[in-house]
């Protein structure tokens, strides 16, 4: 970014992410991952666990006092239950025999900070995997595409064959909602789409 305007640093490890911001014609100037528990507290429902990770993020990240940092969470929620990041591939096909034939939510929050200013937005997309078959789950674990995923499987990737409904946000369950990450980004002064 030319050096005119505030500075935009990304508090996020996820090659997603990056890759949604290049839409919006947004190149950070750096990217920082925070490092931060993501453990979920004791019943804590999972879009009240999604903005607390994310003002956690928001929180950890070092920047100056002009810079706007952009930080994110996503989470994939079967009623009350949080599916995080699977730990190893038994557990990704426990999470997709769970989500197989029924709706789920994708919960991502997004948070900005510029100096003392905060903005959010919490996003919250409804998803329908079709009936999965053993085959399949098999199938798609073998691809490795579930890795680093939370609820076990990436809409974008080969997993995008197993999605028969969306009411929400496509970007969202990407892991950073577009529209509300440009008012947003364009709410705390970074200038997008130049």
């Amino acid at each position: 970014m030319p050096g005119n305007g505030p500075r935009l640093i990304l508090g996020s490890g996820s090659p997603r992410r990056l890759e949604l911001l290049a839409q919006l014609g947004v190149t950070p100037y750096a990217v920082r991952p925070p490092d931060v528990d993501e453990t979920p507290e004791n019943a804590e429902l999972p879009r009240v666990y999604c903005e607390r990770i994310t003002a956690l993020k928001l929180a950890t990240v070092e920047a100056g006092p002009d810079d706007i940092i952009l930080c994110a969470d996503t989470t994939v929620a079967v009623g009350r239950r949080i599916l995080g990041k699977p730990a190893d591939a038994g557990q990704a096909a426990q999470f997709l025999h769970l989500l197989s034939g029924r709706r789920h939510k994708v919960v991502t929050c997004i948070g900005v900070r510029r100096g003392d200013r905060i903005w959010t937005r919490t996003c919250v997309t409804s998803v329908k995997l079709k009936p999965l078959s053993d085959f399949e789950i098999n199938g798609y674990l073998a691809t490795d595409d579930w890795q680093g995923k939370a609820g076990g499987y990436a809409i974008q990737g080969p997993a995008g064959a197993f999605v028969s409904w969306i009411e929400g946000s496509f970007t969202g369950v990407v892991g950073l909602p577009l529209h509300e990450t440009a008012n947003l980004l364009q709410a705390a002064g970074l200038e997008i789409w130049r």
